[in-house]
């Protein structure tokens, strides 16, 4: 994925303070989650996330602000510590101006990056990100590279956008502002040929695990989370 160059100091700054407005106060809606749901982020620390790859070391590049979780500086995937099968995940996400993120899952951690196992919901400014002019499948909600939005639109950058990834078992559906934006059944013949096309067909462990962790990714731009909630779906 493209990036961005890197924001001298002052713009960074700017940008950090936009992030963080509106968020919810910290201990508030992510220390209780909905019924039937866990929070998955406190909204006071990094307590139960790890960076990619390197399990048990201080987190660095993420922070908490205001209830929020922020991409502050290079550090890594933030990945959770936790496991799942099917599950329900709800979040809300805000992206800086011409900023690129996503959620990550069904992790699954070794020695390759992240994407070449685990899949991505995509989080992007599709107005000012050149990502987004890639293809339909590079905008907010799309499962990246593979499966595009449709029926609803991000809001734009510097507003909270709520998502929602349901997966049990091959079948999946990603949510955007309460709108159902694609739906999708790994190994299904439209997966199979949406894939052929793609870059992931070069690598056998894409989509293969039905068990794993879940990660914001670090694409280098910034982007905040906050109310993380997750409830497993595993009969």
């Amino acid at each position: 994925m493209p990036t961005i160059p890197v924001l001298r100091p002052i713009c960074a700054a700017l940008v950090m303070c936009v992030l963080a407005s509106g968020a919810a106060p910290a201990g508030g809606r992510d220390a209780a989650a909905p019924e039937g749901f866990i929070a998955l982020f406190d909204g006071r620390s990094t307590q139960g996330w790890h960076l990619y790859g390197r399990r048990g070391q201080p987190v660095a590049g993420w922070s908490v602000r205001d209830g929020a979780l922020l991409r502050s500086g290079a550090g890594g995937d933030l990945v959770s510590d936790a496991r799942f099968g099917d599950f329900e995940l709800r979040l809300e996400w805000k992206i800086a101006p011409g900023g690129n993120s996503g959620v990550f899952y069904r992790v699954r951690e070794d020695d390759a990056p992240i994407y070449h196992s685990a899949l991505e919901y995509q989080v992007l400014d599709d107005r000012r990100h050149p990502d987004a002019r890639n293809g339909a499948d590079r905008r907010a909600g799309a499962l990246y590279g593979l499966y595009p939005p449709a029926g609803a639109a991000a809001r734009p950058a510097g507003q909270w956008n709520a998502a929602r990834i349901v997966a049990r078992g091959d079948r999946v559906e990603h949510w955007l502002n309460g709108v159902r934006v694609a739906a999708f059944e790994i190994g299904s013949q439209d997966w199979n040929a949406r894939l052929a096309r793609s870059k992931f067909k070069d690598w056998p462990g894409f989509a293969g695990a039905r068990r794993g962790a879940i990660a914001l990714q670090d694409h280098g731009d910034e982007v905040a989370y906050r109310n993380i909630a997750i409830r497993a779906l595993d009969r």
